[in-house]
């Protein structure tokens, strides 16, 4: 599974026109599954996520997680994480988790995040969306469950 985390100050998904979800101060998860995932995986991400420190504390380190800050989560689905462009300029999407496989681990990953705190929303699953984000800092984190980068 893999992950693009961003502190944000405000971010929102888009859907023909309609905006489906937003949230104000907390973290933007680009969220991938991979076709060698499990629901280790989805455990293993939702437990670093949720708890990756990339809030300032009071003397201004990256020190506080969104669970400390009290903020918000939005999830959306993104399998061209698993893009491959290592050969010619077109990505190869082999490997990524087919359509269901996708969906139980992209699900099971929120309802984690959601066991940890209310303040979780979604992207809609395999949607064309348009996602509009305010980066905090700029803070950008990338995430590997299987942990090769």
């Amino acid at each position: 599974m893999r992950a693009v985390v961003q502190r944000v100050s405000k971010a929102m998904v888009e859907v023909e026109g309609e905006i489906i979800s937003s949230i104000n101060k907390g973290i933007l998860v680009f969220l991938g599954v991979g076709d060698e995932d499990t629901i280790d995986d989805a455990k293993y991400m939702a437990e670093k996520v949720t708890n990756l420190r990339i809030f300032e504390d009071e003397n201004g380190k990256m020190n506080l997680s969104v669970l400390d800050v009290d903020g918000e989560i939005l999830v959306v689905s993104q399998f061209t994480l698993y893009g491959d462009v290592r050969k010619g300029k077109r990505p190869s999407f082999t490997m990524a988790a087919g359509h269901e496989k996708a969906l139980n681990l992209y699900e099971e990953f929120v309802k984690l995040c959601r066991e940890k705190t209310e303040k979780v929303t979604t992207g809609q699953f395999q949607a064309h969306m348009i996602v509009k984000l305010e980066n905090d800092g700029p803070v950008t984190i990338l995430l590997d469950s299987k942990k090769t980068f």
